[in-house]
């Protein structure tokens, strides 16, 4: 057979070899990779949510609810943020004659928030406005705090704005002894998926951190519905009508009742200073 001056015999068989030698590690290394993607991927969007939460509810006196949330809009909110506190979301009742304002800031961890804390009460611009909204009496008669983890089922907690009106609902579960991880389990792999077929947003769900506030019973989370408490309760109909919530809570108390007493519910429109409205 004829070669070119100076071939090798057998030189293109092995440059053919080497070629596919080459293709077939590139496709490996691609799998690999697109694989190591994946994982990252899964990885990330699993990540859990470590931050510490912390729910205030204020309760104002007579006829200070208003310029207690003036002062939240115009100042609050604004040296949270200057100090590492997150600002999650801002509400008050729906019932008029609540007034309380209930919200949730977050930090990355509860050393971290406390500090923050702290930096924010020593600030001068803080000090200022809270002397000037008090000239005619303190605004709040009642603080209650509650230290909180987001667990493993709760939605990443966002600053999310609709166009739509929309009412939220905060619900406090209590179980019965040694419950909470099946209520937990109940949640994770029923209540929240029902919960959206039937128009029920998942907002957040946290439990106490610290064991006076119920860290081994209670679960407190924060749904959202489209339109008026009419329309809420509309879903909740839907919802305790559905034959996959009737199943899975008969399956799930199977072997004795979940909940200790019946959970605590309020429903709250968003402020307009809210992240989440």
């Amino acid at each position: 057979m004829w070669q070119e001056p100076g071939a090798v015999a057998g030189s293109s068989n092995i440059r053919i070899a080497f070629r596919v030698a080459c293709a077939n590690i590139a496709a490996h290394m691609k799998r690999i990779f697109s694989l190591f993607t994946l994982l990252l991927l899964a990885a990330f969007l699993k990540a859990e949510d470590t931050r510490c939460y912390e729910l205030r509810i204020y309760t104002a006196n007579e006829g200070k609810l208003t310029a207690l949330q003036a002062r939240f809009k115009d100042h609050t909110c604004k040296l949270f943020e200057k100090h590492g506190l997150t600002n999650v979301g801002y509400w008050v009742p729906v019932d008029k004659s609540d007034s309380r304002l209930i919200y949730v800031i977050s930090s990355p961890n509860r050393a971290a928030h406390k500090k923050s804390w702290q930096a924010f009460l020593n600030d001068a611009d803080w000090k200022k406005a809270y002397k000037a909204s008090t000239k005619d009496g303190a605004l709040v008669a009642k603080i209650d705090s509650t230290f909180m983890g987001a667990t493993d089922y709760s939605p990443v907690v966002k600053p999310v704005i609709t166009k739509d009106i929309r009412v939220f609902e905060l619900r406090t579960y209590t179980t019965a002894p040694d419950r909470l991880k099946n209520l937990h389990a109940r949640f994770r792999d029923h209540t929240c998926k029902i919960f959206e077929n039937h128009d029920m947003t998942n907002v957040a769900y946290w439990t106490p951190m610290d064991a006076n506030k119920g860290k081994s019973n209670t679960l407190i989370y924060i749904i959202s519905h489209f339109g008026t408490t009419d329309q809420a309760k509309k879903n909740w109909r839907g919802f305790g009508g559905d034959p996959a919530w009737q199943k899975a809570r008969v399956t799930s108390e199977a072997d004795g009742k979940i909940l200790a007493k019946q959970p605590v519910r309020l429903y709250l429109n968003a402020t307009d200073f809210s992240p989440i409205k």
